[in-house]
């Protein structure tokens, strides 16, 4: 019997895989399809303190082995959210509030209307598609630490993972910048910024013009920074970047991470989460681990 559960800040979890934010939704469609009390968790849309309409069409593009996305931080807002959604959504599992803004302001108002109301709040500071706000306060390691202590400033019970950016120059020093701000844990990686163009009409295929390249195609490169990250601080890592199937999956636990967001895969497979809990479970079993937990940090060197 494997045991799949994992602690994350003192939070039990009775898997590793939770849905990344921005693939997810809230939870009610895929509810639709499968029971999501089986996730780890889920990872909400990126909330704002005001509703976002969004980037302007087209907001999503293709390439070889990734997508392109520019979607804005589409969300009802923070308000609409606790009155409509979180009570759903907590009674199937854990809750990560994706948590964005505009001002280290917005950042912290947002944090403290959702304090003790959800497991974790994921602070955003590396989306890549809006035009202020976002990744600005996700480069430079001074910024990152300054909005991680704006957050942390506002949430009197919950843990606090900041969503890093790869679109940096260290990973290493951004997450210590984190780690010395008070987040309680790290989540990483987002997305690349990407350019598609439209060669036909000689323009970008995107309105946004760049978008955030996600998918297979980052995998090797996720992986490597959340070998880096878990490695310089001491505080729990959950990995992302093009998971697909179990075992890629197991590729970032042994990297370091303590649990996996699947992001891009839930576009094209409605079922990758389950199909990937139910996969880690027959990995384990088949290769003699007994609790998932221990894959994380397993990389050998040598």
């Amino acid at each position: 019997m494997v045991d799949l559960t994992v602690n994350l800040c003192g939070v039990e979890l009775k898997n590793p895989v939770i849905p990344a934010s921005g693939t997810f939704g809230f939870g009610r469609e895929f509810d639709e399809i499968y029971d999501i009390s089986v996730l780890g968790a889920v990872a909400t849309k990126g909330l704002t303190l005001e509703p976002r309409v969004g980037n302007p069409v087209p907001r999503i593009a293709e390439s070889r082995g990734v997508i392109l996305n520019a979607v804005g931080l589409q969300n009802p807002g923070v308000k609409h959210f606790i009155e409509h959604d979180l009570n759903w959504l907590r009674a199937k599992t854990r809750v990560i509030a994706n948590v964005a803004g505009a001002t280290l302001e917005d950042y912290s108002e947002v944090c403290r209307l959702l304090d003790g109301k959800v497991d974790f709040v994921e602070l955003n500071i590396s989306c890549p598609n809006v035009k202020c706000g976002g990744m600005a306060f996700g480069i430079r390691p001074e910024s990152v630490e300054e909005a991680t202590r704006a957050a942390r400033a506002a949430l009197e019970k919950t843990p606090l993972i900041v969503k890093l950016s790869p679109n940096v120059e260290s990973i290493p020093a951004n997450a210590q910048a984190a780690e010395r701000g008070g987040a309680d844990a790290l989540s990483l990686v987002n997305t690349f910024t990407g350019l598609a163009i439209d060669i036909e009409r000689r323009r970008p295929i995107l309105a946004n013009g760049t978008g955030g390249v996600s998918g297979a195609g980052i995998k090797p490169i996720a992986v490597r920074m959340v070998y880096e990250a878990s490695r310089s601080v001491r505080i729990p890592v959950i990995g992302m970047g093009g998971i697909g199937c179990a075992e890629d999956a197991v590729e970032f636990l042994m990297a370091g991470a303590s649990a996996v967001q699947v992001g891009t895969r839930n576009f094209t497979d409605s079922l990758a989460c389950p199909k990937i809990i139910s996969g880690l479970k027959t990995w384990c079993e088949n290769h003699g681990v007994k609790r998932v937990s221990e894959l994380t940090g397993a990389l050998k060197l040598k």
